[in-house]
């Protein structure tokens, strides 16, 4: 048997967290009665600085059942990075560690599938959903769109898989020798590499609280999934220059046999419209480069992704 640690990074949970609690303990519980993990397994709730009662929730829970355990960051660094601090704290306790999130939108019976592919040798197993019938017709347009342009772009990841997946802790402390700020851990995990293997699941709808992944937050990670795995977006303006380039030599042709043929052009649409269309392109161009050099800015200072500022591991149950 091996020593499961189940990690959720929560950020504003206060209404969630208590069914999501319920809900966990049962199933480590029961799988803690069937003897396939050890019962020394935990539930750990990582707080990603909320500012309502998840942490005093968190402690609670620690207090009345020694299944619980939890980490608080001393500020909110984003789901990524809170997620990635619940693993590292998980990694030196844990045999293999579950990460999912707080809504129970994730279904955690497919843990049980989870261990089945463990025990024929997985060393990551994804979590990935069946189906999109739960999704509005523009949330599972933009999601399979963006699947799909991030493998345009050459960046290997599971497609329709977020963030519910099980690791070994050899997995996670392979995960910890990546030393980039910018986190985008859907296509750092792949990277890791090791055997690795699928279990599909139907995604149900929150039962409280609200999303904490608005368009705004949703548009950032795909921004951020694009920029810190390929530099396909950099090769394309160049490849796109070089066509500019070449149409206006064409052009340069054009206008002198034009001109040497004694027609009159008028050119004046011509002009604005180019003047406008390069403009554009040059200004879209300085965006995508000065995302890379913003990226390449932050990875110079190597500041830390996340500062722990309590972890209940550290503080015997009372």
């Amino acid at each position: 048997m091996e020593t499961l640690y189940i990690v959720i990074p929560c950020y504003n949970e206060e209404e969630m967290l208590p069914i999501t609690a319920r809900a966990l303990i049962a199933k480590l519980d029961m799988l803690i009665a069937d003897g396939r993990v050890t019962p020394e397994s935990r539930v750990m709730f990582v707080d990603d600085g909320s500012k309502d009662k998840t942490w005093n929730l968190i402690e609670r829970f620690h207090r009345s059942c020694e299944l619980f355990t939890g980490v608080k960051l001393s500020r909110n660094r984003g789901h990524q990075n809170a997620l990635l601090a619940g693993l590292m704290a998980a990694k030196d306790h844990a045999d293999i560690i579950v990460s999912m999130d707080a809504d129970l939108q994730d279904d955690i019976n497919a843990i049980d599938g989870f261990l089945d592919k463990r025990a024929e040798g997985c060393e990551i197993v994804y979590g990935v959903r069946s189906a999109r019938e739960t999704d509005t017709g523009f949330k599972r347009f933009t999601a399979e769109g963006y699947y799909k342009l991030l493998e345009a772009m050459g960046v290997e990841i599971t497609y329709n898989h977020a963030d519910y997946r099980l690791m070994s802790k050899r997995a996670v402390e392979a995960l910890a020798e990546f030393d980039e700020v910018n986190l985008f851990l859907r296509g750092m995990v792949p990277m890791v590499g090791f055997k690795s293997d699928i279990v599909t699941y139907e995604r149900a709808a929150r039962q409280a609280g609200e999303s904490k992944y608005p368009l705004k937050k949703m548009l950032a990670l795909a921004v951020e999934g694009i920029t810190s795995l390929s530099v396909k977006p950099i090769r394309l303006i160049t490849t796109l220059g070089i066509v500019i380039f070449i149409v206006s030599l064409l052009m340069l042709v054009y206008f002198l046999i034009i001109h040497l043929a004694g027609k009159t052009v008028a050119g004046w649409t011509t002009t604005v419209v180019s003047v406008w269309a390069l403009g554009g392109l040059q200004l879209l161009a300085i965006g995508v480069i000065g995302e890379y050099i913003g990226k390449i800015y932050l990875e110079t200072k190597k500041r830390p992704k996340f500062i722990i500022e309590t972890n209940l591991e550290d503080d015997p149950q009372s």
